[in-house]
């Protein structure tokens, strides 16, 4: 019996981790080598509290990894493992460090939003353009500033969001050095954690009924650099 009920916990651990997904490889790299690696990486466990340090970049998210050099203006691309799986928002953000961004921990009022993919309305549903992706993409800003950042890559699943505590938060950070790029200057500017409440209208949300007819992802506007 003790051999059988280890099995089925198993099993059902298995198939939680199945249903959840991270965002590894950018542009064709390894798992980990430009992105900083937390401690839930097999469970593919999300961050519930984002009250908590660990939505910043997950779940005790290491401060130092590689950094990728990539142009202001040049789209990057992250491989989901395994796909996204949960109806909601997918959210970019990014923050400059002060100057190397190998072991800066991104606190402060330092992060900006720039790109989001939210829900569509079509005959009285609700849906997610995000829903299915095995890789998903954005833009560098053209305007950025030349200089060393974190790149944050969320996707915010709401089918258990009818109540505080139910929103999932799937995270990664990668380091990027920006080259090139203008003299924008990003905003509003953001802190994690800060940046959401548990009762934001974008996070504590019954998605099922009665079916909303407009969404509004947190974390303020996008910034237009």
């Amino acid at each position: 019996m003790k051999i059988f009920s280890a099995l089925v916990f198993a099993v059902a651990v298995a198939q939680q981790a199945l249903a959840h997904y991270r965002f590894l490889g950018i542009n064709g790299s390894g798992d980990y080598d430009y992105i900083r690696l937390y401690q839930n990486q097999y469970s593919n466990g999300p961050i519930t509290n984002v009250q908590s340090t660990d939505i910043r970049c997950n779940l005790g998210a290491a401060t130092t990894t590689g950094t990728l050099t990539v142009a202001a203006g040049s789209t990057v691309t992250f491989r989901v493992y395994t796909s996204i799986s949960h109806p909601g928002p997918l959210l970019w953000y990014m923050a400059k460090a002060p100057s190397t961004v190998n072991g800066w921990d991104g606190s402060g009022n330092v992060w900006f939003k720039i790109g989001q993919t939210g829900a569509t309305f079509s005959g009285g549903a609700m849906n997610w353009p995000s829903s299915g992706l095995t890789s998903v993409s954005i833009k560098i800003p053209s305007s950025l500033r030349a200089g060393e950042y974190l790149l944050r890559v969320e996707h915010i699943a709401l089918h258990s969001a009818s109540s505080v505590g139910g929103s999932q938060h799937y995270i990664s950070c990668a380091q990027l050095k920006v080259t090139g790029g203008g003299s924008g200057n990003p905003s509003p500017l953001l802190a994690f954690p800060g940046a959401y409440s548990p009762q934001d209208p974008g996070i504590l949300i019954n998605i099922y009924y009665p079916v909303p007819t407009s969404y509004t992802p947190p974390g303020g506007n996008v910034w237009q650099g």
